[in-house]
């Protein structure tokens, strides 16, 4: 039954533009970090951090794993959104798996200390490997045959709304700030990927006042087809007026059992007006049963897993694909008739 999903949802998938070569994210399971790579319609490469250090190279065997189904030998463009472990701690393990031609970062550290030190230290000696560019908002990497536009790095934020945006935000009203975020975490760099009429934003671990202050009170984003979920689905992230606003067709989350998968965020996310399904690498722990989504759009059900990777596949249609690879099975998310 499985194998015929599959086959089914590849037909399905094919006839949809059967002209056009696929966007392929895998979503890589690095237990409550960030690891996303991205294979483009022309070929390319952009791996969105690399994970945690440590467990015996384990983040960086299973993002070689997804290079490997995607047929990607080197990483063109390794995109550091911040500096923090579960993030940045992973780069050079990856080096000594995959070359990386590009460092994508928002400059330098902006935190300080032992272990802020010992960060900096281990991404400067990856960068002996290749090539470094800092972005700012407003900014777009060199990628062929599609967009990716930076709408936050170092605490910036674009000033012009990204193509698209700029409409009044009714979930602004009522929503208030928190106390401001000192850390790295709301420096991240956070993008707006456009392939076609597919729209798909990843906006790291910015937090809450950062994620009003680009939505509020006007959106400067679009609706998009798909939203990972800020912070791993932590509650200092994921606003309402930035949830609701960005309209989300599916939503994915990057935690770990243990890690991210607020109760309050799932539950949050999963009232998202519109939203058609949340997908996550893990089962949260914290959530229950009530909370997480169903288990057929779970990765990884039991805390001791085997690094299932979810994989989405879409078009310039705006059509897309969804595959959980603990199942096997695909669902086909067909073009909209109109964008909202």
């Amino acid at each position: 039954m499985r194998v015929t999903v599959v086959l089914l949802a590849a037909a399905l998938a094919a006839d949809l533009l059967p002209a056009a070569r696929e966007l392929e994210i895998y979503f890589v399971d690095v237990e409550g970090g960030q690891a996303t790579l991205i294979r483009t319609p022309a070929g390319q490469s952009l791996l969105v951090d690399a994970g945690w250090p440590g467990f015996n190279a384990r983040d960086a065997s299973r993002i070689q794993a997804a290079a490997a189904l995607a047929g990607i030998r080197q990483i063109d463009y390794l995109l550091m959104t911040h500096y923090h472990l579960d993030h940045v701690g992973g780069i050079e393990p990856l080096l000594a798996h995959l070359p990386v031609r590009c460092f994508v970062d928002h400059g330098e550290n902006t935190e300080t200390g032992k272990n802020a030190e010992a960060l900096s230290e281990s991404y400067r000696r990856a960068l002996a490997a290749g090539r470094r560019l800092t972005v700012k908002p407003g900014d777009k990497l060199p990628l062929r045959g599609l967009e990716v536009l930076i709408v936050a790095a170092r605490g910036e934020l674009i000033a012009k709304p990204a193509p698209g945006g700029g409409a009044a935000n009714p979930y602004c009203e009522g929503v208030a700030r928190k106390d401001n975020d000192p850390t790295e975490n709301a420096r991240s760099v956070g993008f707006l990927l456009r392939y076609g009429r597919f729209l798909f934003s990843d906006l790291a671990d910015l937090t809450w006042n950062k994620e009003l202050e680009l939505v509020c009170p006007n959106n400067r984003l679009p609706p998009v087809d798909v939203f990972l979920v800020n912070h791993h689905g932590a509650n200092l992230s994921n606003s309402p007026a930035l949830v609701y606003g960005l309209r989300p067709r599916v939503a994915i989350l990057n935690n770990g059992a243990k890690k991210g998968g607020s109760p309050d965020t799932l539950r949050l996310i999963r009232n998202s007006p519109g939203l058609e399904d949340l997908w996550q690498l893990h089962f949260s722990l914290a959530a229950g049963r009530d909370s997480n989504a169903p288990a057929e759009r779970i990765a990884n059900l039991e805390p001791d897993c085997k690094g299932h990777w979810i994989k989405l596949a879409a078009w310039p249609s705006g059509a897309f694909s969804i595959t959980n690879s603990r199942t096997g099975e695909t669902k086909i998310y067909p073009v909209r008739s109109a964008r909202r």
